[in-house]
């Protein structure tokens, strides 16, 4: 039986260049139709390959790029990404650099996503990085709670924080995608706070992130779509 692809899995297209990419999109062919381009492609062409399967071939893509610095920056350089008709685009979660995006992004169908803490940190990550005490999941919650106040679209959490972000009011009718999701007997790789993929969607998610699983897959299409299957089950 053939799966058909599901919006709720983004696929992190985590390959060296542009080049890798396509193939890799290739080869999942219609079981995929969400992709995730990060920074470690930025130089690679990722641009490019970003607007190649947007409009070539009718993907919808998530542009990672965690974006942090002053607003006039911040704002120059969403109107400038704005300008390709993606569709989720990631800003660190200050309520200053949210606001900036927004601003960028205004009249765009660009969503603005807000990253709260990377999901491969944990509270000894945080120490070294002189952020303060607390738990892990509280501090991931207000900092939803603040960037969603600031006007972001939706938040980007671990699937862990996910059901105590969909309760907040600040976030009916917003977005929450959830990297380090991992099928289950998956290794987690450098992730630490995880879920796999019905859990994530079970606690709140509106879409999963899943990138080693599938590309480092033998057959990445199958394992595509058992990610598929089990979110449908």
């Amino acid at each position: 039986m053939t799966i058909r692809a599901d919006d709720r899995l983004i696929v992190a297209l985590d390959v060296p260049n542009a080049l890798a990419g396509l193939d890799l999109a290739n080869r999942l062919g219609d079981s995929v139709s969400f992709y995730k381009i990060g920074l470690g492609m930025l130089t690679g062409g990722g641009l490019a390959l970003a607007n190649e399967l947007k409009q070539d071939h009718g993907k919808r893509i998530f542009l990672d790029m965690k974006l942090f610095d002053i607003g006039a920056t911040i704002e120059a350089a969403v109107r400038s990404i704005a300008r390709y008709d993606l569709d989720f685009l990631t800003v660190h979660g200050d309520p200053n650099v949210v606001r900036a995006a927004k601003e960028g992004a205004a009249g765009k169908d660009l969503k603005i996503l807000a990253v709260t803490i990377l999901t491969s940190l944990d509270r000894a990550d945080l120490d070294a990085a002189l952020i303060q005490q607390g738990d892990v999941p509280d501090i991931v919650t207000e900092r939803a709670r603040r960037a969603l106040a600031a006007g972001a679209d939706g938040v980007i959490a671990s699937p862990q924080e996910a059901r105590a972000i969909r309760a907040l009011p600040e976030a009916k009718g917003r977005l929450i995608v959830t990297p380090g999701v991992r099928p289950a007997g998956a290794a987690l790789g450098d992730q630490k706070r995880v879920a796999t993929p019905a859990r994530a969607i079970a606690d709140g998610a509106d879409h999963i992130v899943v990138g080693r699983p599938v590309w480092a897959a033998p057959d990445p299409a199958a394992a595509a779509a058992a990610i598929i299957a089990e979110l449908s089950a």
